[in-house]
This record gives C-alpha cells, structure tokens and sequence, in this order.
C-alpha cells in the first residue's frame, strides 16, 4: 500500500476518493474528488459521542457494526467511481477511516494510493499557498467598466496572459447585484481549495492579471495573506465613459429576472435613500433599466472613486483611459500601457 506526500498524491492520475461523511466533504474537499463516504453524518456522530462519553474501544466497536452490513455496497460503489480500479484515498489525517476503506478495496482487487496525514495535511498546505508572492497586475475601475471582461480576454488567444478569477471562483459579481445569474457560491473552505488549485496553475514570477477587489466577495472573504499582496501590488484603472458603463449593465440587467433585480434594490435602500430606491423599482417595473442603472451607479461611482484613490504601500496606479466597454479593445489598450511602464 502506497502512502504518499501531498505532492506526490497530487500527481497521481487516479481518481480522488474522499472517504469522509457526506457533511465534511460539503464543507470542503480536494477539487474534483469524489465522496465515498465510510460512515453517514448520523454514524459519525454516534461513534464520536460514544468516543467521548465511553471509550475509544466502544467507539471502534461501534464503527465496525456500521461498516460491515456496507462493505459489498461501498465495493460497488467504488467501482462505479474508479473502473480501472486504481485510486487516491484520504480521509481526515489519514488514519483509521481510510485504514479501513484500503483494507476493504484491496481485498476487492483495487490498487489503493493513500494520502500521508490526509485531507488535514491538505488544508495545511492551502492555506500556506496563499503565502507565496507573485507578481500581481491588479485591474480597476469603476462599476460596469467590463473588468471581467477584459481578464476573459488577456487569458485567451491571441494573449495567454495569466490571470486569476477571484469572482469565477466566488460565483459573485462583488456587488449588491452580484449573485443574480450565479451559481450558489462554495462554502469559504471550499472557495479556498478551489482558489489554491487555480493559483497552482499559474506562474510565481511572471505578471499575473486579477480583478481589484473588496476583502468580502459576497459572503466569501479573500484569504488575508493573498489579500495583502493585491493590496500592495500595482494597479492599472480603467477608465470608461459612464454612458459606456450605463448601456453595457442595462443590457446585462435587462436579462436577469426583475424580481431578483428589486431585492438587491432594496439591499442597497440606506445607501440609495428612500427616492432614489423607491425610483430604481419603478424603474425596473417599467422595465426602463438604463434609469435603473443611472440611479445605482449614482451611488456606486462615489463609493468606488473613493477606492480608486492611491492606497498607502501601492507601489504604482496606471489610469488606461478606453472609449468603451469593448473587452478586445480594452485589453489591447492595457497590454500597451503595460508594455509602456516597464520600457
């Protein structure tokens, strides 16, 4: 039975098989790993209240009554997950949970790759990856300005410039507006270990493109040690004319339901002031959503100009002045005013 290092275990190419109950793996889990769980949430919590309250002896005793009506099903099971019968296995620190689980699949034939100190020595090391510096080029600018837009495009052909979604990865715009249209977001374990997978794929000394942001994405919060490197690091702005950002967030709005589109109106109510949240659901009731959106940018472009103001440590902030919300062009024009600064 092979045990490996972290590093090692990632490298594998065998399906990731998550052996703990259904409730830690929601909580957080190695992206792409399948749950294959050796006890339900309800098992679990009995054999931990009996470890407690008991012995550990009666708690081992009770976790064998569980597994052994299962054992043929979880056979099954596991098959289904892994039909070359080659596997990654964890569960919390490696211990008697993915012990069992191997006993069981290598009697059954399967080829078993446990990971040393399980899913714990995992998280340990997530959460020192947000620790290593890079070279960030963090992108700016006013509401509607397109900035998701534009990394879309440097990422892409002809470009490939490196970049991080921090808003991808949290299913959030980062405003009041930001879940509509989004997929429920991650748990913030979760957004971490999908965060720290995608900083893996990328360079450690070559720029790297992200979106300037507030310290809370929606309800997720950008690790400190990450955050105080985009906090320091140089900032290109982009300015766009606000008609440009009127029309484009019209458009995008216009298409999402109007009921959605009322409740982050009224989350934002002591911000906008009775008038202006009780004329912005007009608006939208009348389906007039450049007004809508002239109202909400009123409040926005203030709250926003003041955080484009230069921050105390920031080593450089570049305005790229753009006629409109044109990712292409946009991007073109950034690659230029980068390639400018470092001449």
């Amino acid at each position: 039975m092979p045990r490996h290092p972290l590093a090692e275990f990632e490298a594998l190419p065998y399906p990731i098989l998550d052996v703990r109950a259904p409730i830690e793996f929601a909580q957080g889990h190695i992206p792409g790993a399948l749950n294959l769980p050796l006890f339900t949430d309800e098992e679990r919590a009995r054999i931990g209240t009996t470890y407690k309250q008991v012995s550990q002896e009666r708690a081992v005793h009770l976790g064998l009554e569980f597994f052994g009506p299962k054992m043929s099903e979880m056979v099954k099971q596991a098959q289904k997950l892994a039909q070359g019968k080659e596997v990654r296995l964890h569960c919390w620190r490696g211990g008697m949970r993915s012990g069992a689980v191997l006993w069981l699949l290598e009697l059954a034939g399967f080829k078993v790759h446990l990971l040393d100190k399980g899913y714990k020595e995992y998280r340990r090391t997530v959460l020192a990856s947000f620790e290593t510096p890079r070279n960030w080029r963090v992108l700016g600018g006013l509401t509607g300005s397109g900035k998701t837009d534009v990394l879309h495009t440097l990422a892409a052909v002809p470009h490939n410039q490196p970049v991080l979604d921090l808003e991808g990865l949290a299913h959030h715009k980062g405003s009041a507006f930001g879940a509509i249209g989004q997929p429920a977001q991650p748990t913030q374990e979760q957004f971490e270990n999908n965060l720290a997978a995608a900083l893996m794929t990328l360079p450690t000394a070559a720029p790297v493109w992200v979106e300037d942001e507030s310290r809370q994405i929606g309800r997720l919060t950008i690790p400190p040690a990450l955050f105080g490197q985009l906090r320091t690091a140089p900032r290109w702005v982009l300015e766009v004319p606000r008609a440009a950002r009127v029309a484009k967030l019209a458009a995008e709005y216009g298409a999402e339901a109007p009921a959605e589109l009322a409740a982050a109106i009224e989350r934002l109510h002591k911000r906008l002031g009775g008038l202006a949240t009780q004329q912005a659901l007009a608006a939208v009731e009348a389906g007039d959503f450049p007004l809508m959106v002239e109202l909400v940018l009123d409040y926005y472009d203030k709250t926003y100009t003041y955080g484009l103001t230069p921050r105390p440590g920031e080593p450089a902030r570049t305005v790229v002045p753009v006629h409109t919300c044109d990712p292409t062009e946009n991007a073109y024009a950034l690659l230029r005013a980068t390639a400018t600064a470092t001449m």
